[in-house]
């Protein structure tokens, strides 16, 4: 009998030749009708240390005045990326330094006899990134004199862009430069100004005075554009569209050109970034075979999660993350960055390790 018992239960779990359990997401994240099979989800309000984070590159590197396309060169250091955690998670908006929380990426004022400017970069590990939703809080600079910018990039000839120029900023509306380069950027000197890809959108806010979501949907036929929920435009011309895999990109720079950025900035400025999500297709092979391992009913219940929309600013604990779910994983087989939040928040089924990938 004991045996018999036994044999129902493993058959019961999978184990033998019986049904397979199923698991929430196991089938990806939809967006209306459209189905992504990974994501990434980075909460820098919770994060202490940016080099931690195993879905992050901070970038070291220097290019001078020409490559800049400006006046000055650009240094682009680790030490102006500076991870500013909130005081409570998902309580407290203030960070531990005083600020509002999250990943502060700062444009250096210039230095006596310097002629690069100190800027900062960071970029996704990943650059198998084809086709998806990508969204980031941002609190731009009102220093005047630097560029943000929140972006997926393969190449100059292929890259998404939503960026933020501080000297466009007023009190009370702020544009926002939305751009598609392509091959014409590149035969236009990498000025994207006037091509058909280039759309510059005011917001009914100032974007230096809380975080808002800046939110692009790219498919193979059209891009578009949203902030706080809220849509701001497509592009449709698919000879512009990206078609190859790439990385997302959050930067914060300066070269002294006045057509752009402007600057240098006269004292420190800083974007500060509370959160990227990502969810997405993967053109790696090996990913797309654990994609159909994973997905064994997509009609099962919640096979397959919808991606919730953010509508109006985010606020703190408003913003809605799959890898800090109570009680049910739902990131199988994804990797998820996690420094200890299972364990501090009572969260999830891998309390305590520093990234896990969860199996299907």
């Amino acid at each position: 009998m004991t045996t018999l018992w036994a044999s129902l239960l493993l058959i019961a779990l999978g184990f033998i030749g019986g049904p397979v359990a199923n698991a929430d997401c196991e089938c990806g994240y939809s967006l209306n009708s459209t189905v992504f099979t990974d994501l990434i989800e980075s909460d820098f309000t919770f994060l202490k240390n940016i080099t931690q984070d195993t879905d992050w590159v901070v970038q070291e590197w220097k290019v001078d005045k020409e490559a800049s396309k400006g006046p000055y060169g650009r240094k682009t250091q680790a030490k102006n990326v500076i991870s500013n955690p909130s005081i409570q998670h998902n309580v407290s908006a203030t960070g531990v330094n005083g600020d509002p929380a999250g990943l502060e990426l700062f444009v250096r004022e210039l230095e006596t006899g310097e002629d690069h400017i100190g800027v900062a970069e960071v970029d996704s590990r990943r650059t198998d990134i084809i086709y998806g939703t990508f969204r980031a809080g941002i609190k731009a600079t009102g220093v005047n004199g630097t560029c943000g910018a929140f972006f997926w990039y393969l190449n100059d000839t292929q890259e998404i862009d939503i960026e933020f120029l501080s000297s466009q900023i007023t009190p009370t509306s702020s544009p926002v430069n939305l751009v598609l380069h392509s091959l014409l950027t590149q035969e236009r000197g990498g000025d994207a100004k006037n091509t058909p890809t280039y759309k510059v959108v005011s917001l009914p806010f100032a974007t230096d005075g809380e975080f808002h979501e800046y939110r692009f949907d790219w498919q193979p036929d059209k891009v578009s554009f949203y902030s706080d929920g809220s849509w701001l435009g497509d592009m449709t011309d698919s000879q512009y569209i990206p078609k190859s895999p790439g990385k997302i990109i959050l930067s914060h720079w300066s070269n002294g050109n006045p057509l752009w950025s402007g600057g240098p900035p006269e004292v420190d400025a800083k974007m500060t970034v509370s959160y990227v999500q990502g969810y997405f297709n993967s053109s790696l092979p090996s990913r797309r075979e654990d994609y159909k391992k994973r997905c064994k009913d997509r009609s099962a219940p919640n096979a397959i999660c919808p991606i919730p929309e953010q509508k109006g600013p985010p606020k703190v604990g408003t913003v809605h993350f799959f890898s800090q779910n109570a009680g049910v994983d739902k990131t199988p087989n994804q990797t998820v960055y996690a420094k200890n939040l299972s364990k501090s928040l009572g969260r999830g089924l891998a309390a305590g390790m520093n990234c896990w990938m969860q199996s299907g």
